[in-house]
């Protein structure tokens, strides 16, 4: 099989940077001064920051009070996780329990269990289905069962592996009616699916620049006003006194132009993408051995098609092949000139299979993923490229009753 251009199809990961963004952060960059900063050019610094920080909180239906800049996602997710769990129990030791899904992202998963590890929270499982998506009845069931000992739910917006959307507002909505603080981690939401803070519900909302087309290294944390969260770090009183350390204008401005741009074009790229999407998710189907996960764009009792981005990220597509492990899937697409991903874990050079799929109750087959995101530079020539490839990189590989799959390398 030739080579082919290369096609970037890994967006989920992280996505180009956008010129608009890299030029806000030349610009902010060169003011060089400390925004806490009392002289003049601190003062200017400190300027920029707070317009940076009330262009992301009108882009995202937040008041600018409520942002609060970090590193990423990953950071994002874990003040939130462990500052609401620590400032809830504060206040009653007994208030252990965190309720959870088996899908979320692993920032929120590891930081929920070293709050078990260490402070001896109580994590409780909320199952999904197959498609991945939350039983709203099992949430609130899970929710009445303890709400008076419960500190914490989490439910992500959009799962990064499988992009089935999640009922979030429903969610939060049932966890404010048992007064439990509720955090989302909406990483791979914002930009792609019209997320609105305020109208969410939730007490906190994590988000990722370099998802957007920020540089890495610049996320935020959106924190209702009335949220009471505990630090994760110590030093400084900046961001609300829960991000202590000097601010990054430059890093600021550009996630504000990352955020403003994705949200401006969320709805014509959903469909765009949403058209692509399909196009690859319909020649997969074709193909033996090969089974589309997450769920789909169709109303599940009526058949109805519904808009990009309804139940399903808008770029995502992610595929099983039988008795083919995800590297060697991923090793089939990076031959063939394409970036994909594995979608899991890697401990000690052995390939673990996906904790979203396994939670899914997909078995055996949560070894046989592939995942491949589109993004804004997609285009339709990348589309064809890689459905010329899909026949030959998505080949079953041999019965992995008792013998093991192509590539486990047992």
């Amino acid at each position: 099989m030739a080579p082919i251009d290369r096609v970037p199809l890994d967006h989920a990961a992280t996505t180009p940077v956008r010129p608009a963004a890299l030029a806000a952060f030349a610009e902010a960059a060169a003011l060089a001064a400390n925004p806490a900063s009392l002289h003049a050019a601190g003062r200017r610094a400190k300027l920029v920051l707070e317009q940076a920080r009330e262009r992301i909180a009108a882009a995202v239906g937040a008041h600018p009070s409520e942002v609060v800049f970090t590193s990423g996602g990953t950071e994002a997710d874990n003040l939130a996780v462990q500052g609401l769990y620590r400032a809830t129990r504060g206040g009653d030791l007994a208030r252990t329990r965190i309720v959870l899904t088996g899908i979320e992202h692993h920032a929120v998963l590891d930081a929920v269990d070293w709050l078990v590890r260490q402070e001896g929270a109580e994590a409780v499982l909320v199952p999904v289905d197959a498609e991945g998506r939350v039983d709203l009845a099992a949430w609130e069931t899970v929710l009445a069962q303890a709400p008076e000992r419960t500190a914490l739910a989490t439910l992500m917006w959009a799962n990064n592996e499988v992009g089935t959307v999640q009922p979030v507002p429903e969610a939060a909505r049932l966890a404010a009616a048992h007064g439990v603080p509720f955090h989302t981690d909406a990483v791979q939401a914002v930009g792609s699916l019209d997320v609105d803070v305020a109208a969410s519900g939730a007490a906190t909302l994590a988000l990722s620049g370099h998802k957007l087309g920020a540089p890495v290294g610049v996320g935020a944390l959106l924190v209702r006003r009335d949220a009471v969260l505990e630090p994760v770090t110590h030093g400084g009183g900046q961001e609300r006194r829960l991000r202590p350390g000097t601010v990054s204008v430059a890093l600021a401005v550009a996630l504000a132009a990352a955020v403003e741009e994705a949200v401006a074009e969320r709805a014509a790229e959903a469909e765009r993408l949403g058209a692509l999407r399909d196009r690859v998710l319909a020649a997969v189907e074709g193909l033996p051995g090969v089974r589309v996960t997450g769920a789909r764009d169709v109303d599940p009792v009526t058949g109805e098609r519904l808009p990009a981005g309804t139940r399903r990220l808008p770029g995502n597509v992610h595929v099983t092949v039988d008795g083919r492990t995800a590297d060697a899937l991923l090793f089939g697409f990076d031959t063939a000139g394409v970036d994909s991903s594995a979608g899991s874990a890697c401990t000690a050079g052995v390939a673990e299979p996906s904790h979203v799929l396994e939670a899914m109750g997909l078995g055996e087959r949560a070894r046989w993923t592939q995942r491949l995101t589109l993004g804004r530079t997609t285009t339709e020539d990348d589309v064809e490229s890689l459905l010329a490839v899909l026949p030959q990189v998505l080949r079953p590989g041999r019965s992995s009753a008792g013998r093991g799959a192509e590539g486990e390398g047992r």
